[in-house]
C-alpha cells in the first residue's frame, strides 16, 4: 500500500521515483520497491510503459476502488462464520465515534434495502 499511495500522489514515476516518494522509505531497499512494482504489475495492478532503460508506472485502479475492496475483506473477515456478536461491536464502535453515524448508517441500510426491492 506504501507503494501504491506514492504511485497515487505522483500519478506516475519510475521505480525510482516511486521510491524516492514512500513515506516511510527506512529500511526498504530501492530493489525491493522495484520487486514490488513487477508483483504490482503482474497482478494487473499498474501499467508499465518503457521509456529509455526504465518503466514509468501508473496505477490501473483508483484509490478510491482499492481502499474499499480492502475495507471489503476486512469486514468480511471480522465478520466470519458467526456474524451478530460483530455486527453488535462495530454498531458500539461506530457509535463511539460519532453517535450520528448511526443515523447515516441506518439511512444506508435503508437505501440498500430499498435498492435490492427495486421499484
Amino acid at each position: 500500500m506504501a507503494i501504491m499511495s506514492a504511485l497515487w500522489r505522483l500519478g506516475t514515476g519510475t521505480a525510482r521515483e516511486i521510491h524516492e516518494h514512500l513515506e516511510d522509505p527506512m529500511g526498504r531497499a530501492y530493489t525491493t520497491t522495484a520487486t514490488v512494482l513487477d508483483r504490482l504489475f503482474t497482478k494487473r495492478l499498474v501499467s508499465r510503459k518503457r521509456e529509455g532503460k526504465a518503466f514509468v508506472y501508473r496505477a490501473r485502479l483508483s484509490q478510491d476502488v482499492i481502499e474499499r475492496e480492502l475495507a471489503q475483506q476486512q469486514v468480511a473477515r471480522l465478520l466470519g462464520a458467526e456474524p451478530l456478536p460483530a455486527i453488535a461491536t462495530l454498531v458500539d464502535a461506530v457509535e463511539s465515534v460519532d453517535p450520528e453515524l448511526l443515523d447515516e448508517l441506518a439511512r444506508v441500510v435503508n437505501a440498500r434495502r430499498r435498492k435490492s426491492r427495486g421499484p
